[in-house]
């Protein structure tokens, strides 16, 4: 098969022979004999020529007809050419190419294979996220869950049911558009598109999915340009009744520097939340973690894993480190077959502390966030009034100091609580203990007051 090269050179052979002996020299020489033929399709030829003004000669009707008539001669088919200037011609290449990278195809695959549904494990600090989850991916698009807003502290499981969402839709349904995608990435395409005059062609993209999995939504504040160019693209997708999934690290009212405009869509469908794993959900998340190394259960204690579930459930990532150090402790100093506690704690010694804030927490710290999240006084939770709403606050009080300070105790928050004693603290704990398990309003006010309490 002739190369475009051989075919333009037996082209401009043509034409020279075809031209008066007196424009020879002199006009193929000036106009013919540096021009290139780049493209060649069933009915059109691109031919390049280095200067401007060589286009407006060869494209007059005299020499576009010579030319057309000897490239036809040449590949025996009728063809029509079009003459352009090189450096316009590679311009518009180069913007092509650059446009190319703002695409949303070299996104489209890559939802994260490994989280799926089948390896979440979920329990009271994540049902109602995992519920709410699952019911998007097996009928995507309905209002009542668009968009579908999950928000939680770094390291809980939102990224997992995020992609988790988007396997099984690929699963289910090949044909549908999924893209994940981080807000911090989206914010750079916004940026490349801006910077290549191609926000139309980003925009057209993206309104072509079926689902948008966008992770940490809250990276959109302050960038206006981004905030302009989503707000379309969400409008676009929930107005032809496509699925939309956002993930936060707090509640659409605590996201700073966002439009309001997009605050309120943000909240137009359900929002639900996910916060640190209780001991049950962290002790399945150990032993899921264990299978997925091919480990035998029998070779670590019982106690071992509930001293990890007990000590690093901050959150999914922390648990999952505490088990890969005690594992690599293991290989390197274990004679053993198993890994009892006496190791444990070796492998831990020096490393087994609380979240830094929890160190720095104080009893009055609470008591300030708690009244300030219920709009009453300090003197209200530590006096005698049993009105319910106060009371409620004075026993949030006592679970969230037990919970979060180190080293106190029912006596000593009972003392900074108007001197209650051990077994009304005792109590108060226990009434939010079985709150939580049983009611999701309440998990998601324990929630919202941690975050406000540990990045006060």
């Amino acid at each position: 098969m002739d190369t475009l090269e051989s075919i333009w050179l037996n082209t401009k052979k043509l034409i020279e022979k075809t031209l008066s002996d007196d424009d020879k020299s002199v006009v193929y020489k000036e106009f013919f004999d540096d021009t290139s033929l780049v493209e060649l399709t069933d009915r059109e030829a691109v031919v390049l020529t280095k200067y401007q003004f060589h286009t407006l000669v060869l494209n007059d009707n005299e020499h576009l007809n010579l030319i057309n008539s000897s490239l036809q001669k040449v590949i025996n088919r009728d063809i029509r050419c079009r003459i352009v200037f090189e450096d316009d011609y590679y311009k518009v290449k180069e913007d092509e190419i650059k446009n190319k990278k703002n695409s949303v195809e070299e996104f489209t695959n890559n939802v994260m294979p490994e989280y799926t549904f089948e390896n979440f494990i979920h329990g009271p600090s994540n049902k109602e996220a995992y519920s709410a989850a699952l019911a998007v991916a097996t009928n995507p698009g309905r209002n009542i869950y668009n968009p579908l807003f999950i928000y939680g502290d770094s390291g809980l499981g939102k990224t997992h049911l995020l992609c988790a969402v988007g396997n099984y839709i690929k699963d289910k349904s090949p044909e549908k558009k999924v893209l994940y995608i981080s807000s911090n990435n989206f914010v750079n395409q916004v940026y490349q598109a801006s910077k290549n005059k191609s926000i139309d062609l980003l925009k057209n993209q993206l309104n072509s999915l079926d689902v948008l999995l966008m992770d940490d939504v809250q990276t959109l504040s302050g960038k206006k340009t981004s905030n302009d160019v989503f707000f379309d693209i969400y409008n676009e997708l929930f107005n032809n009744r496509k699925q939309i999934i956002l993930t936060s690290d707090r509640l659409p009212s605590q996201i700073k520097d966002i439009e309001e405009r997009l605050i309120s869509r943000f909240t137009q469908g359900l929002s639900v939340t996910i916060t640190t794993p209780e001991f049950d959900t962290a002790l399945e998340i150990l032993k899921l973690k264990i299978n997925t190394h091919n480990i035998s259960p029998n070779s670590i204690e019982p106690e071992v894993l509930s001293y990890l579930a007990t000590n690093f459930a901050n959150d999914v990532r922390s648990l999952e480190g505490s088990l890969n150090r005690l594992l690599f402790y293991s290989i390197n100093y274990n004679d053993k077959e198993t890994i009892d506690m006496n190791l444990a704690l070796e492998a831990f010694k020096g490393h087994v502390t609380t979240h830094k804030k929890q160190t720095e927490l104080q009893i009055k710290d609470v008591i300030n966030v708690v009244s300030d999240y219920y709009g009453i006084t300090k003197n209200q939770i530590c006096g005698k009034s049993r009105t319910k709403n106060i009371a409620n606050a004075r026993h949030i009080v006592m679970y969230l100091c037990y919970k979060h300070i180190v080293d106190t105790s029912y006596d000593k928050i009972g003392k900074e609580l108007g001197g209650r004693d051990h077994s009304t603290v005792l109590s108060g704990c226990e009434k939010i203990s079985k709150l939580l398990k049983s009611n999701e309003s309440y998990r998601k006010v324990i929630s919202e007051i941690e975050h406000d309490l540990l990045t006060r």
